[in-house]
């Protein structure tokens, strides 16, 4: 079984800093790409970040130049470092890891955790 936790949501004010983590635990192989996503009230999940085994990254548009995405593989962990953050950032952030287990490969979710940014 694996399980995922995330940390570092809150509020901030509108140019400040966040950093948000997210632990795998369990029965893991190894870990294949993470991301990071997020969801707005009233709308749907988008990509925010992504991070592949090999370290290559991508950035949705709205948040190049602010964000950077990274990993720790020795501890089954993936980072976002959020900064200048604007009020539109405001919105759920979800991890997802795709983790290679005794029968295979799978998506896996955390619970989400509220950033909320004040103007």
């Amino acid at each position: 079984q694996v399980r995922l936790v995330e940390s570092g949501g809150g509020l901030v004010q509108a140019g400040g800093s966040l950093r948000l983590s997210c632990a795998a635990s369990g029965s893991i192989f190894s870990i294949n790409a993470m991301g990071w996503y997020r969801q707005a009230p009233g709308k749907q999940r988008e990509l925010v970040a992504s991070i592949t085994s090999g370290d290559s990254t991508n950035y949705a548009d709205f948040v190049k130049g602010r964000f950077t995405i990274s990993r720790d593989n020795a501890r089954n962990t993936v980072y976002l470092q959020m900064n200048s953050l604007e009020p539109e950032d405001t919105a759920v952030y979800y991890c997802n890891m795709k983790i290679v287990a005794r029968y295979g490969t799978y998506d896996y979710w955390d619970q989400g955790t509220q950033v909320t940014v004040s103007s």
